[in-house]
């Protein structure tokens, strides 16, 4: 008889790398290995000196080149991740009243941010039902519009673009679609990431491509006297970036692994290669889930369905914890639903450096795990 503690996988039919983690993502084997070629004339040096300020300068003029920046935006980084840059934005970016979509666990968490800050005014929140996201509605007196480009909680995405007679910045939480999803700057004012998800690197850092707007938003903020700590000063960020280091030590690992990332982007056509391989990983997801007869999207409308995070519902008689716990077994990792959300579903990463050929793979293991119970 078989059972889920018994259950293999045929080795033919198991993806060649088996990570689908939402974050931290896959790392490709040459990341690893250009840090362990400049280990020992990069890592263990001062982060002050040119070895490393260098790799810095190449990780802010690859995100230029990317993203295609129009004159006038800078990068800027810092330490502490999206988290800490949505306490730093509470002081540097939102002047008074801001507007929040709110969509998800991550999505609401700069709306939270903003509502305990005490010298803000309440909020705009804006929300939609589970497994949707809601639209910008322009309104006077919000000078910070707070979009997210993909919840990474539901496996929704929102096109980014800027309301209607807005005359306030958009903000852009781009965690974890940056890399993986198509974004026209001039739609943009501040467009905020970590590198942990697109980038395969580590988490602990993080990146805004932020607007001439932006810029003079910061400076005017910072020229106003309002108290902020220095670790959540923008302005002490936007000096330090121009001088292509961070204002205390960074992790010399995660931002080598990225400058690896973004080279292999550029090198290879740059977001119309990465995104274009997270949308062909994400057709091969759906059209499988959709000509199951136990799996479904769970996003219901195409045009939302995320083209870097999954997430598939199983009928009553699938039990998709199971599945994914058969998968780890096998060696295919992480495809677990996000905790919170409490579905019976799998939550599946489709970042650039997963292989659309693995993606594929992964659906086979599937099929083969609920044909055999």
């Amino acid at each position: 008889m078989t059972t889920p503690e018994s259950l293999q996988i045929p080795t033919e039919l198991l993806p060649r790398d088996g990570r689908f983690g939402a974050g931290p993502s896959k790392i490709r084997p040459e990341q690893l290995a250009a840090l362990a070629e400049a280990g020992s004339s990069y890592l263990g040096t001062s982060h002050r000196q040119a070895s490393v300020r260098n790799k810095v300068g190449e990780v802010r003029e690859g995100l230029g080149a990317l993203f295609n920046l129009p004159e006038g935006y800078e990068v800027l980084l810092g330490n502490g991740g999206t988290t800490c840059f949505w306490d730093a934005a509470t002081f540097h970016l939102v002047a008074e009243h801001s507007q929040h979509l709110s969509f998800g666990e991550f999505s609401s968490k700069f709306a939270s941010a903003v509502k305990e800050a005490p010298h803000l005014s309440e909020p705009e929140i804006i929300t939609s039902p589970t497994g949707t996201h809601p639209r910008a509605v322009t309104t006077e007196g919000v000078d910070l519009y707070a979009l997210t480009h993909n919840e990474t909680s539901t496996g929704v995405m929102m096109p980014i673009e800027r309301p209607a007679g807005a005359t306030g910045l958009i903000a852009v939480d781009a965690t974890s679609g940056a890399g993986g999803l198509f974004v026209d700057p001039l739609q943009f004012d501040c467009y905020y990431f970590a590198p942990q998800k697109s980038f395969s690197s580590d988490g602990g850092l993080w990146l805004a491509l932020c607007s001439p707007a932006a810029v003079e938003r910061i400076e005017t903020l910072a020229a106003s006297g309002r108290w902020t700590p220095a670790f959540f000063d923008l302005k002490i960020a936007l000096d330090n970036s121009r001088l292509n280091q961070t204002y205390n030590t960074p992790a010399l690992a995660t931002i080598h692994l990225l400058a690896s990332q973004i080279k292999w982007f550029n090198d290879n056509g740059g977001l119309a290669f990465s995104a274009g391989r997270s949308r062909q990983s994400a057709e091969i997801l759906y059209t499988w889930a959709e000509a199951s007869d136990f799996a479904t999207p769970f996003v219901t409308q195409s045009r939302e369905r995320s083209n870097v995070v999954g997430a598939i519902d199983f009928v009553d008689g699938v039990d998709a914890a199971l599945g994914a716990s058969i998968l780890r077994k096998n060696g295919v990792v992480d495809t677990e639903p996000y905790r919170k959300l409490g579905r019976n579903q799998l939550r599946i990463a489709m970042f650039p450096s997963v292989d659309p050929e693995d993606v594929a793979s992964l659906c086979a293991c599937i099929n083969y795990i609920v044909g055999n119970l």
